[in-house]
Formats: C-alpha cells, sequence, structure tokens
C-alpha cells in the first residue's frame, strides 16, 4: 500500500469520526441525559463507599466506574455501528461504499476513542467537585499504558459484538447489550473478582475489563510502575493482537452473509 493510499484511508476514516461528532451534535439533548445518568451513577457508587468512611474504597469505586465508563463507550460505539446505520437510513451507502472496511470501523473506533475520553474527563471533574480524591500516588503513566492497550481490545471486542445487529437486524443490538452486561458482571468493576462464585470466577480470567481495573488500581492507588501491572499489559497485548484481526475478519464475513442474504435494510 502506497503512502498516497495511506494519507487517503486516513482522511476517509477522519471523516467517520466528523460524522459521528455530528451525530453526537444532532441528539445533544440525549447525550446529556445519558452524561447526567452516568454522572449520578458514580456519584451514587462513591457515596456509598462516603458512608462506610472509607477513603480508599471511595477511590477503588471512582476508578471502577471511570474506567468502566470510558471502556463501555468504546464497546457502545463500536458494537452499535451497524444498529446507528440502520436508525440513521444509511446502512446501505455506508456498506455499499467502495472503502475499505477497517476504513471504515478505523474511524468508528477513532471516535469511540475520543468521545470516551471527553466523557470521562467531564465525570472526574463532577466527581472531584464531591470527594477529595488523593492521587498524590498515583503512577498517570502506567494507567494510560494500559488503557490504552485495553482501549485495543474493547474496539476489538466492539467489532465482534457488532456482528449480531449485522446477521440479526430484529435482535442483534439487543444481544449487544446483553454480552456488555455479562462483561460487567464477571470483570471486577465495583468489587474484586474473587467475591464471584466459584464457578464464575474463571470467566472473568477471558475478561480484558478485568485486567484494566486491576492495573489502572495499581497504577492509581498504590502507584504502581510498568514493571509491576507488565504481566495484565502483556495479556491485554495479547489479547489485542487477537480480538482485532480476528473481530474484523469476522466481521468481513458477516457482511458478506448478510448481503448474500439481504440483511443489509434500514428496518428490522
Amino acid at each position: 500500500m502506497s503512502f498516497k493510499t495511506i494519507i487517503r484511508e486516513l482522511k476517509a476514516s477522519l471523516a467517520f469520526v466528523e460524522r459521528n461528532f455530528n451525530l453526537v451534535r444532532r441528539y445533544i439533548e440525549w447525550e446529556a441525559v445519558f452524561l447526567a445518568y452516568d454522572v449520578v451513577n458514580a456519584l451514587t457508587i462513591g457515596l456509598i463507599a462516603v458512608g462506610q468512611q472509607d477513603q480508599r474504597l471511595v477511590l477503588f469505586l471512582v476508578i471502577g466506574s471511570l474506567m468502566w465508563g470510558f471502556l463501555s463507550v468504546i464497546f457502545n460505539d463500536v458494537s452499535n455501528s451497524i444498529s446507528w446505520e440502520r436508525w440513521e437510513g444509511t446502512i446501505e451507502y455506508t456498506l455499499m461504499a467502495p472503502i475499505h472496511r477497517l476504513t471504515h470501523l478505523g474511524g468508528t473506533c477513532m471516535f469511540a476513542v475520543v468521545y470516551g475520553i471527553i466523557r470521562t474527563v467531564i465525570i472526574l471533574i463532577v466527581l472531584s467537585v464531591f470527594f477529595d480524591l488523593d492521587l498524590a500516588k498515583a503512577n498517570f503513566l502506567s494507567a494510560a499504558a494500559v488503557l490504552l492497550v485495553s482501549g485495543i481490545s474493547f474496539m476489538g471486542l466492539g467489532i465482534l459484538a457488532g456482528i449480531l445487529p449485522l446477521i440479526s437486524p430484529e435482535k442483534g443490538a439487543q444481544a449487544t447489550h446483553i454480552f456488555q452486561a455479562g462483561i460487567l458482571l464477571v470483570s471486577g468493576v465495583y468489587y474484586d473478582v474473587s467475591v464471584l462464585p466459584a464457578w464464575l470466577q474463571p470467566v472473568a480470567v477471558v475478561s480484558p475489563a478485568t485486567y484494566t481495573l486491576r492495573s489502572v488500581r495499581a497504577a492509581l492507588l498504590e502507584g504502581a510502575g510498568l514493571r509491576e501491572v507488565s504481566g495484565d499489559l502483556l495479556v491485554l497485548f495479547l489479547s489485542s493482537l487477537l480480538l482485532l484481526p480476528v473481530g474484523l475478519c469476522a466481521f468481513n464475513r458477516a457482511e458478506l452473509w448478510a448481503k448474500k442474504t439481504g440483511k443489509l435494510k434500514r428496518n428490522g
């Protein structure tokens, strides 16, 4: 692939980023509602720990809430990209356009990361007003490294989940939310995975969010450096290498099947 081709595809991906931000602006009222709900949800969870008069527990829950908010934005925006195309009535134009699917999904992933960062920063600012967040020991470099690698893993998970609305216009979007709820349950967002039933704990091992939350908490609560979180970083890196190409390959196959069977329609 030539340099000019790479630049052209990158510009096309950025066009999808711009389009998605335009969609956010169109539905800004609903975006404000969802953001307000996420803020209140994070505050409610943090206040539980305040009632226990445990500052470490406050940070534990707040970090879990923030990290899950960031990862779930990436997962939702990527996995629901096909559903959005149907709701907007553009699914035929997007999936029949002469562009690489990697260009389309790459732009969607870039938007999800940027939008997730913006939402997380807003929520963090609000939380800092309510809680005395002591991050004096925090190692932000380690936390950022973990988020970067785990974000790629969740892009792969989102693409895999995005297959469901593609092959099932009627029930696929609902199935992606069930998939997301399962990740929330087993990943230790608001509790350590050790409190899960013994038969469910092995499932936590396959969730990238488990390693993300554990490492970010270690970095922000205990000041863990890259060496201390290297094991989780390696797992996240390997999962990224697996999930992203597998997700893209599976999505391409599902897209071909959907085109052959007439599933690319605006209504389910």
